[in-house]
């Protein structure tokens, strides 16, 4: 299920891609076993770097915001894939509950939240959307820039024991969330039983973490590494954590510095193994918080020591108002690719175990080593010839159908992580 590419594509061969084609089979065997044994994701999107001499993941998503950015032509891959997911978590469900985030001015988010509606209704679900704003009272109805509308009703619990979560007159099988939960989770959330909420609350940002995910995707790459035959360096980013941290303070400063040159360390021995010149960076981010806040490069320990004020305001909090107090420092993976004159990433969105698109996040005011998810960034939706479910091996490694599913694999490989960390972080 990973469509072609026709997005024009610049780079050097990469034996990695070679690999990749060579062992196809053996990759579709590996992945279908770790499904027998682990649950997806409802949904999923994984931002990605391809730096020519490895390929890695930089961050998931478990609550992917960006489906209007998909190349319509592939909704109907949506929609089987998403039939697949809820035929797996309620087979029996006629009635879903959207519930969206708090961005009701974001017109580009509520046409997300429009498509990913539109998705779900086509796999034969009444799909309604349920405002957590207290100042949604009353059925709301929002103009779209595409000429949509969007409906916002006030969700309330339902029954006697106000077990369940719905709207006047409409009983839902499922809640699928579309909300992060950055800002902890809301009352009318807590409690629910005889409900399915997807994903699970534990997903949220109040309490996942960054290093919990890449933990497991280290392990994911570890084991995948093996069957290649390859180092697994070159699908992992590295990292480090420091959980001591307050920017407005300036305490912790030690313990990052710390780990920033623990990790430049690693880095530089790998870039010496591989014959890699250009000078290696970390990113320092949030370990948990999303949006690209929180986000700083670092070439050096001695520029996280004595920030000043403008660089701690930045870094000290992140979506909701959520303080900074735990940080990752995450191996920085430059990338190569360039879309209309502008650094560029790939971002690659699956729902159940399916790759179902993606896109190019593209941004000309920000370099190689930075962060793309900031202002001034636009999206290029990746354009595909046609379906297929296997990388076109009569054609070069790097030839647009073959890198994509370059990137559809390690994104899979993220998604596998995912159901690691969310399985291990599930409550009790």
């Amino acid at each position: 299920m990973v469509p072609h590419l026709t997005t024009a594509l610049t780079g050097p061969l990469l034996d990695l891609e070679r690999r990749l084609l060579a062992n196809d089979t053996r990759i579709e065997q590996w992945l279908r076993a770790h499904w027998l044994e682990h649950t997806p994701p409802f949904y999923c999107s994984v931002d990605l770097r391809n730096a020519g001499f490895k390929l890695a993941p930089v961050d998931t998503n478990l609550f992917p915001g960006g489906f209007n950015n998909l190349n319509p032509a592939f909704l109907p891959l949506c929609v089987q894939a998403a039939m697949s997911a809820i035929e797996k978590i309620c087979p029996e469900a006629r009635n879903l509950l959207l519930v969206p985030e708090n961005h009701t001015r974001n017109q580009f988010y509520l046409m997300n939240v429009a498509r990913l509606a539109g998705i779900l209704h086509r796999t034969g679900l009444n799909v309604r959307i349920g405002s957590l704003l207290p100042e949604i009272t009353a059925p709301t109805v929002l103009d779209l820039p595409d000429g949509q509308t969007l409906t916002l009703e006030p969700v309330r619990r339902l029954g006697a024991e106000g077990a369940r979560l719905g709207l006047d007159g409409f009983d839902p099988c499922a809640v699928l969330l579309n909300n992060d939960l950055s800002g902890g989770v809301p009352e009318v959330l807590r409690g629910l039983h005889e409900q399915f909420v997807i994903p699970p609350l534990h997903a949220g940002w109040h309490s996942r973490r960054k290093t919990r995910h890449f933990a497991a995707y280290q392990e994911v790459a570890t084991g995948f590494a093996e069957i290649l035959g390859i180092d697994p360096w070159l699908i992992n980013p590295e990292y480090e954590y420091c959980g001591q941290v307050n920017f407005q303070e300036r305490s912790g400063e030690e313990c990052l510095a710390a780990n920033v040159d623990t990790l430049l360390y690693r880095i530089r021995a790998k870039y010496k193994e591989y014959g890699i010149e250009s000078p290696p960076f970390v990113i320092v981010k949030a370990d948990a918080g999303t949006y690209g806040m929180g986000i700083m490069t670092v070439r050096d320990a001695s520029e996280v020591r004595g920030l000043n004020r403008r660089q701690r305001n930045k870094m000290a909090v992140v979506k909701e108002g959520m303080q900074v107090t735990e940080v990752i420092i995450q191996e920085g993976v430059p990338t190569f690719e360039t879309v209309d004159e502008g650094t560029a990433e790939p971002v690659v969105y699956m729902i159940d175990r399916y790759v179902v698109g993606g896109f190019y996040r593209v941004n000309t005011g920000r370099g190689i080593d930075e962060n793309l998810n900031a202002p001034g960034m636009h999206f290029k939706a990746l354009d595909f010839e046609g379906t297929c479910s296997l990388p076109d091996a009569g054609q070069a490694p790097d030839a647009p159908p073959n890198r994509f599913y370059a990137y559809g694999v390690v994104a899979r490989l993220a998604l596998a992580a995912a159901s690691l960390e969310l399985e291990r972080s599930e409550a009790p």
